[in-house]
């Protein structure tokens, strides 16, 4: 099961973190539009979807709830590589897992690193290596 909690539309910033259409996704842009005659304010969100990168566009009152996903950051070793998947071992509880290495990262992912992967929604995705073992 994976955290989630519940935020005002209007909290919203830039930087942070939404659900849409049930993906994680990060707010790369907010308007708010003025309140009308018989309207509340209403804000359009563009955000891009943190492991499948695409853009999504919503548009709610401010007043609204949404969901926000609470991500998690952690720490693993990469025990071995095959193709664009790392076999990885979380450091604290030492789990081993199969993390699929995103192309920007493949040429940097070596056997004995340490990487850092985020857990979003249930899904592990790699974000960045962080040293040589």
């Amino acid at each position: 099961m994976f955290d989630k909690k519940v935020v005002d539309v209007g909290s919203l910033k830039v930087g942070s973190y939404v659900i849409v259409d049930g993906a994680a996704c990060a707010v790369k842009s907010i308007q708010i539009s003025k309140p009308g005659k018989h309207g509340s304010t209403k804000a359009r969100v563009e955000a891009v979807g943190l492991v499948d990168e695409q853009k999504r566009i919503f548009i709610k009152p401010t007043s609204d709830r949404i969901e926000v996903p609470i991500i998690a950051k952690k720490n693993a070793q990469v025990l071995s590589i095959h193709e664009n998947i790392a076999n990885v071992m979380d450091i604290e509880t030492y789990e081993t897992f199969d993390i699929k290495i995103p192309e920007e990262l493949k040429a940097q992912v070596k056997e004995g690193d340490q990487v850092l992967y985020w857990i979003i929604l249930d899904q592990k995705v790699l974000k960045q290596v962080k040293s040589s073992g």
